[in-house]
């Protein structure tokens, strides 16, 4: 049986989804969990991506195969699994959802579309400073948002792609890209598209503050993307700020969004 798992992570402790081989990750504790829950032994966890050290996720999907018998088929057995599981979890790991899929659907090649978002503070938030970026210099969101727009016309994403990547192609399908005012002095940076290369967003960010900075003119913006060069672009911004807040999937096999919210 395939059961699907939507959750959510605060990555600040772990050196990203994958499982690493002498570093603590999210796929790890997880798999720990699910097997001490099934008693499943051999009891793997894909996810829908690898999110980079650091990074979070408001929201996250994964999949587990198992002959265990995890939950019937009713909403109480399910909020006793997830508590269960919920028990288990360390207390920056969450699970929202577990439901039974059919097995032709996969956590990660069956996602249409995955958003991100990138979260700026411009004044002091203790509260906030594991989860967004604090920016020592001014920036002009009008300019970065002509420069953003601009991604959405891209094909050929090499420039924000990390170097020695083993992906067969750097095409993504951007389909919003913008900054917008989330409260006074908090501004975000929200990039959908059907794939990201590593490292993309991030990239992508850092080129953008040196367009909101004045440091890069949009003909600049453009020719670093045609240059299809790595080091043509800005720096990779610090991974606090980046979280993983969407992801969606075909109807009709089985998965039914229960923590999902929509993203406007």
């Amino acid at each position: 049986m395939r059961y699907f798992i939507e959750m959510a992570y605060d990555g600040s402790a772990y050196h990203g989804w994958q499982l690493q081989p002498n570093a603590s990750s999210v796929q790890e504790v997880l798999t720990d969990a699910l097997r001490k829950l099934t008693r499943d032994a051999s009891l793997d966890v894909m996810g829908a991506g690898r999110t980079d050290t650091g990074v979070h996720a408001d929201y996250f999907v994964a999949h587990f195969n198992t002959d265990a018998h995890v939950c019937p088929d009713s909403p109480e057995a399910e909020s006793r699994a997830i508590f269960k599981l919920n028990s288990i979890l360390p207390p920056d790991v969450a699970v929202y959802s577990l439901q039974a899929v059919d097995p032709k659907l996969h956590s990660r090649f069956s996602a249409r579309s995955r958003t991100y978002h990138y979260r700026l503070t411009l004044d002091k938030q203790p509260m906030l400073r594991h989860f967004s970026f604090r920016p020592f210099f001014s920036l002009d969101f009008q300019a970065m948002n002509e420069a953003a727009e601009l991604l959405k016309s891209v094909d050929d994403f090499t420039s924000f792609s990390k170097l020695g990547t083993q992906v067969k192609t750097n095409i993504c399908d951007v389909s919003v890209a913008r900054w917008f005012e989330e409260a006074p002095g908090r501004f975000t940076f929200e990039i959908k598209a059907n794939r990201f290369l590593r490292n993309m967003v991030r990239a992508v960010v850092g080129t953008l503050f040196e367009v909101g900075k004045g440091k890069m003119s949009l003909d600049e913006f453009r020719d670093v993307i045609a240059r299809r060069d790595r080091c043509a672009a800005g720096s990779s911004v610090a991974a606090a700020g980046l979280s993983l807040v969407d992801i969606e999937y075909p109807v009709g096999l089985g998965f039914v969004p229960k923590a999902r919210r929509v993203i406007v």
